[in-house]
């Protein structure tokens, strides 16, 4: 039985008309989104036991959540404004090549991460990133420049949170900007927070930064932006299966490029190969 393809017709840039006309040419199946949540149960319920996600991190969130435990694969035709999970897989961004992983790639085991119920497959966290998330979204512009500005607007005056972290029973508490967890390696558009990284190996790597000025962020973004950050005396890459943040309140936090309203306990761990997944 084919692929079908869950298409969200309005994730990032791109023309999907040429692409639902490539997939007409093969005679392959697909099918359009019209509301959130829609591609996770059309995921769950379809038959076909391959289940491409046509769109950015979101839409791939959605479909990869409704997959859970149906032993179906999950393919990805990358086309949002950040793919981090492609990206990391290998995945191209033309969607040409990439429809050719989903029809002779091979399968991978990928792991699935969970923060207090919400299934994620790339990365999630609190602090400086999930705030520009937030703030990203609410714009209504999803481009590269649109973060570049929101990340400069909020960076003016944004405070650290002192956080208490626990991971696999390891305890402290510190000043923090952000702590991200990661199953793939990235944020997206090749911000690499997590260098050693696999999404296959049951474990967490956990970036955590602490408070930075203004004049060390053109150096920290050079080293994010070439797979570096390791290098940083402000970044501390960890490691586990269990990781537990509190903070003093509740605010927000994110998982795979969305934000969500969190309480002040969050809770992460990890599902090892909770999937397959197509790649090159």
């Amino acid at each position: 039985m084919s692929p079908l393809f869950i298409i969200n017709p309005i994730s990032g840039k791109g023309n999907r008309q040429k692409f639902v006309a490539m997939l007409r040419e093969r005679g392959l199946d697909y099918v359009l989104t019209s509301a959130a949540g829609e591609a996770e149960v059309i995921a769950r319920e379809t038959p076909r036991q391959t289940v491409v996600a046509v769109g950015g991190d979101g839409t791939l969130n959605e479909v990869a959540r409704g997959l859970l435990g149906t032993g179906k694969t999950l393919g990805i035709i990358p086309c949002g404004s950040g793919d981090g999970l492609a990206r990391f897989l290998g995945i191209s961004r033309n969607p040409r090549k990439a429809l050719e992983v989903v029809l002779s790639g091979k399968t991978l085991p990928l792991d699935a991460g969970m923060i207090n119920s919400h299934p994620f497959f790339s990365v999630c966290g609190v602090g400086f990133d999930a705030d520009v998330s937030k703030a990203y979204a609410l714009s209504g512009r999803r481009t590269l420049l649109s973060y570049v500005l929101q990340t400069l607007r909020l960076w003016k005056n944004y405070s650290p949170q002192e956080l208490s972290i626990s991971i696999d029973s390891r305890q402290w508490t510190q000043k923090a900007m952000l702590v991200t967890v990661a199953n793939s390696n990235q944020w997206g558009n090749n911000a690499v927070v997590a260098p050693h990284a696999s999404c296959s190996d049951g474990i967490l790597n956990v970036a955590i930064l602490d408070p930075v000025s203004a004049l060390q962020l053109p150096v920290l973004a050079l080293k994010l932006l070439t797979g570096r950050c390791d290098t940083s005396s402000r970044v501390h890459c960890l490691s586990g299966k269990h990781i537990v943040i509190e903070r003093k309140a509740s605010g927000t936090a994110h998982y795979d490029g969305d934000w969500f309203d969190a309480p002040p306990t969050l809770d992460i761990s990890i599902i090892p190969s909770a999937l397959k997944v197509l790649v090159p």
